[in-house]
């Protein structure tokens, strides 16, 4: 297979900034640039046009962003509106005008209106308001898909955008202060286990459903689009089913093996009643997922206490 040349991965760090150098490698891609904050911050203009300017990727995977749960979107909207429009406004623009081949931008099913019918299509964006809890973070995001489409109308530029469902695996954030729910709760349902404590207690009703996907599963997905999809329309990348947060609490404690009570406080923010991505436009080009929710959680669990130790708090 011929190589594409040089491969911008923006965002290696993160959850799926590595699941996706992992299966370029895997796929035999050698040309990979990786760069860390303190090599390129891509928040600063200047710096990431003079990057393209300098390496010429061919490719671009748009994994970088400021990412984090109900709690973060909720303390630090300004943070999170600012940095992630700086971050993809640099890189989109400057692969245009360093004549990057094509760019793969990545969203969240986070874009789509709180009340949109379920499951979620691709045309219910911008049809009804956004969920408060994260509205800053799908407004950015919302300007990316945008701005991907704009360039390619304007300029003919090849990018495409994908909106991921609530992904999970090795590498994820298990900080007790700013991470999703599953990675949270692996975390804290572990550390109940280990002190003996009868009780966890959680967030919300445990009534929301919600959709999880195994990172390993978007890379494959993303690669799987970048070599095949050639339209300015959003795809949605998923599962295709859900489960409310109380079965998957359940499901965690299980592969913990904690067998001590999980309650729930109804008086914090449950977010969005519901969110499951329709996926019949991705299944439709040939891609499925292959990871189920419990096998994935067996190994996010396995890679969680190999790690333990140099995690974040």
């Amino acid at each position: 297979m011929k190589q594409p040349g040089p491969i911008f991965v923006a965002g290696h760090r993160g959850l799926v900034g590595a699941a996706l150098v992992r299966r370029l490698r895997a796929a035999g891609h050698e040309q990979l640039l990786l760069r860390e904050h303190r090599e390129l911050d891509l928040t600063s203009q200047q710096a990431v046009r003079d990057f393209f300017e300098r390496e010429r990727p061919q490719q671009v995977y748009l994994a970088a962003a400021q990412v984090g749960g109900i709690l973060a979107n909720s303390t630090y909207p300004a943070d999170f509106l600012r940095n992630n429009l700086l971050i993809q406004t640099n890189v989109i623009d400057s692969a245009w005008r360093a004549g990057v081949r094509k760019l793969l931008f990545l969203g969240s099913s986070c874009i789509y209106p709180r009340e949109a019918p379920q499951p979620l299509r691709e045309e219910a964006l911008l049809t009804g308001p956004l969920e408060s809890t994260n509205e800053a973070y799908a407004v950015a995001k919302i300007a990316g898909i945008k701005m991907c489409q704009a360039y390619r109308r304007q300029h003919g530029f090849n990018a495409i955008s994908l909106m991921p469902t609530n992904l999970y695996g090795p590498g994820d954030n298990f900080s007790l202060q700013g991470s999703h729910v599953l990675p949270a709760l692996l975390r804290r349902i572990h550390e109940a286990k280990e002190t003996q404590a009868e009780e966890v207690l959680i967030w919300g009703s445990g009534r929301p459903r919600r959709e999880f996907l195994h990172v390993d599963d978007l890379a494959d997905a993303c690669l799987f689009l970048m070599a095949r999809y050639e339209d300015e329309r959003l795809l949605n990348v998923g599962w295709g089913r859900d489960v409310t947060i109380a079965e998957l609490a359940a499901l965690v404690a299980r592969v913990v093996g904690f067998s001590g009570t999980l309650r729930y406080d109804p008086s914090k923010p449950d977010g969005t009643p519901q969110k499951l991505l329709d996926i019949s436009r991705l299944a439709a080009l040939g891609w499925v997922p292959s990871i189920d929710l419990e096998a994935g959680i067996r190994s996010t669990y396995s890679w969680f206490l190999a790690h333990r130790a140099t995690l974040r708090t």
